[in-house]
C-alpha cells in the first residue's frame, strides 16, 4: 500500500460511482452492499449481493468495483457475493426508488 489507509466513507463514495448496468442506479443506493471493511493494510473487503441470483453481470460489477477503488491506492479488493439475505427492493434508498419510479 503506497499511501494512508482510506476511510470507509471514501470507499463508499467511490462505490456510488459503480452502476448496476441493467438498472442504471449505483450499487450503494440499491442496497447491494451488505458489509464493507477496510483493513489496516489497505485491503477492502466487500460482501454484497445482486438484484437476482442469476444476474449475468456479476463479473462486470466486480471489475467496476476494482477500477473504482484503484485511485485510493488500496492493496487489494475482495468481493464476496452472497444471496442470503436475498435482495429486496425495500433495501434501496429513497433516491434509488425515485430514480426507478418505485415510490
Amino acid at each position: 500500500m503506497a499511501g494512508p489507509v482510506p476511510a470507509r466513507s471514501e470507499v463508499l463514495d467511490l462505490l456510488r460511482e459503480v452502476m448496476d448496468p441493467e438498472l442504471g442506479v449505483d450499487i450503494v443506493s440499491l442496497g447491494l452492499i451488505y458489509k464493507l471493511e477496510v483493513t489496516e493494510d489497505g485491503v477492502v473487503d466487500i460482501t454484497m449481493t445482486l438484484t437476482t441470483p442469476g444476474c449475468p453481470l456479476h463479473a462486470i460489477i466486480g471489475r467496476s468495483i476494482e477500477r473504482a477503488l484503484l485511485p485510493l491506492g488500496v492493496s487489494d479488493v475482495k468481493v464476496q457475493l452472497v444471496f442470503s439475505p436475498p435482495w429486496d427492493p425495500r433495501m434501496m434508498n429513497d433516491q434509488a426508488r425515485e430514480e426507478l419510479g418505485m415510490y
